[in-house]
């Protein structure tokens, strides 16, 4: 059996208690996971599947506005390992964002403690494995962070909520997988969906996922983990009040149906309105040639009669989904975890100092796929990113600004392969433009913020196409969708001190180089900015015996 060495020093448990005792309206979850393989059937054939204390999809990090979360992770795999916590801000604390620029990776036989917290958040989110192909073989779940009690959301309390994570799924390994890209070849289309980790037969026997009482509203938070495809999901008979996107409560418009797409999460009501039966749950890929459908038998309380074989159909085509995100606001009069209440975040007065266009394009290096951000594809080396920022070794392990802000025309065979670190100006308000030249649709997140989605156009981006952003009441969230031939444009300020990750959310084009990484250092490198290393942080590479730099003082 593999020795893990206890990183949760007696210094900083003393520390933990200590801040239990003071600060007692922040409270602390302490978490253990052992992470392991185990023999599954997410599709009917029988697979290598990570699972979090025995569990596919993981344990629930469930929580309020505020709290600290602390997570003793165990490897128990093969494989050195590492998780990011998708849509979390991780305020002034990038040391804790788990991709392979900030950390070092989780050696297999040992153990490593994150600790953050939730801060001025709500909402819906997940986690999962960056390491490797990991997140082809699951080790994900869900994130929930509920308001304070004295802070009303706006709507009743549902009876219950329930959580589905939807994705894509393929029955190769994710070492076949990993091997796979490793070559060259593209990872070509999946075999399924999962809903929750499982594929319905459809046949009405399958049992249910939930259940409803009648007359009771129930809330359904919904996430895409999947790995290449957008997801549409929706409920025979019923639909659904859009309540919540990435964080931010939205103005509850009905839906019969919504568009999911990777590395998103979107909360809605359902009423139990309908004759006491079960109901399917759908979801299906979008803008796939073939559509791969899964469901989910959703039963009413005391129901034995099956659901109708008939499903309602999904939405075809990209410019109904694109009519359903320009739907959606951020709702003004409600109160929310966030720094600036009902809606006094005017950003649509601010200044803008900077525009950086992000074009993604896929291609070539020495005869294997690439995917790339503005010509430069991203890799990591051996000594992370954020580890030689602090050690004063940077230039010995990248470059800054290999990309430039307008970066013009972008040749597919023109993709060299370097670390894709940008130097972002500490509370700058700047402009992102993401441009699509592709047939396929992207999807974008931004670790460590939340910014403006303020349009989605057809076409090439100009400034004058500025008069077309929504700059009252665009919904902050953390991810955009980006249709083909078409641009998307995010506003945001450059608050959060650290190293934050901006990466594509097929995790293909992610794990082949599509994501780089801002790079905000806070001048005056004080604790009011950015938090120290912490003291067990794990050391790799040229820092690994090198003596720690002075610590932040405020």
């Amino acid at each position: 059996m593999a020795l893990f060495p206890i990183t949760l020093t007696v210094t900083t448990l003393l520390f933990l208690l200590l801040a239990v005792a003071v600060n007692s309206e922040d409270p602390y979850h302490f978490h253990t996971w052992d992470v392991k393989y185990a023999t599954l059937s997410p599709l009917g054939v029988s697979q290598q599947v990570i699972t979090i204390n025995d569990q596919f999809p993981g344990p629930r990090l469930n929580g309020t506005s505020n709290n600290n979360i602390v997570v003793n992770v165990f490897n128990h795999l093969d494989e050195p390992l590492l998780f990011t916590w998708n849509g979390i801000q991780q305020r002034k604390n990038s040391w804790q964002e788990g991709t392979l620029a900030t950390n070092c990776p989780i050696q297999p036989g040992t153990n490593m403690t994150y600790k953050f917290q939730v801060k001025d958040q709500i909402g819906s989110y997940f986690y999962y494995p960056t390491t490797a192909l990991h997140r082809s073989a699951g080790g994900y779940g869900p994130i929930t962070v509920h308001s304070r009690e004295l802070i009303p959301v706006p709507f009743d309390w549902p009876e219950d909520e329930f959580i589905v994570l939807v994705g894509d799924w393929y029955t190769k390994g994710h070492v076949a997988l990993k091997k796979q890209l490793d070559s060259g070849k593209s990872l070509g289309r999946p075999v399924g969906v999962v809903i929750n980790g499982k594929s319905g037969k459809g046949d009405g026997k399958d049992e249910p996922l939930f259940t409803m009482i009648p007359k009771k509203t129930y809330r359904y938070r919904f996430c895409n983990v999947g790995m290449k495809n957008s997801i549409n999901v929706r409920f025979q008979k019923h639909s659904m009040k859009l309540v919540e996107v990435e964080g931010s409560h939205t103005v509850q418009n009905v839906y019969d149906s919504l568009d999911v797409h990777l590395g998103q999460c979107y909360s809605v009501l359902v009423e139990a309105n309908q004759d006491p039966m079960d109901y399917y749950l759908i979801a299906s890929t979008r803008f796939t040639k073939e559509v791969l459908t899964t469901t989910a038998v959703i039963r009413y309380a005391g129901s034995k009669t099956p659901p109708h074989e008939a499903l309602p159909a999904g939405p075809v085509g990209w410019a109904w989904s694109l009519n359903q995100f320009r739907s959606q606001r951020w709702n003004l009069t409600a109160s929310a975890a966030r720094p600036n209440p009902q809606g006094s975040y005017h950003y649509g007065k601010i200044n803008i100092t900077r525009t950086i266009k992000i074009v993604n394009s896929a291609g070539a290096v020495d005869g294997k796929l690439r995917y790339a951000i503005n010509g430069v594809s991203h890799t990591d080396g051996e000594t992370p990113v954020k580890l030689a920022q602090y050690f004063g070794v940077a230039d010995k392990v990248f470059k800054y600004n290999l990309i430039k802000d307008e970066p013009g025309e972008i040749a597919a065979d023109k993709i060299s392969v370097a670390a894709n670190v940008v130097n972002a100006t500490f509370r700058d308000f700047i402009e992102i433009i993401f441009e699509n030249p592709e047939k396929s649709v992207q999807s974008w997140h931004l670790a460590g913020y939340s910014f403006f989605a303020v349009a989605i156009e057809p076409g090439k981006w100009t400034k004058e196409k500025r008069v077309n952003y929504n700059l009252l009441d665009a919904v902050s969230r953390n991810t955009i969708q980006v249709y083909p031939g078409c641009w998307a444009a995010i506003m945001l300020t450059m608050d959060n001190a650290g190293l934050w990750n901006l990466r594509a959310g097929s995790v293909e084009r992610s794990y082949l180089g599509q994501q780089l990484y801002f790079s905000v250092l806070s001048p005056e490198l004080s604790l009011r900015d950015e938090y120290n290393i912490p003291e067990d942080q794990l050391l790799c590479g040229i820092v690994k015996d090198m003596p720690r730099p002075k610590l932040y003082t405020i």
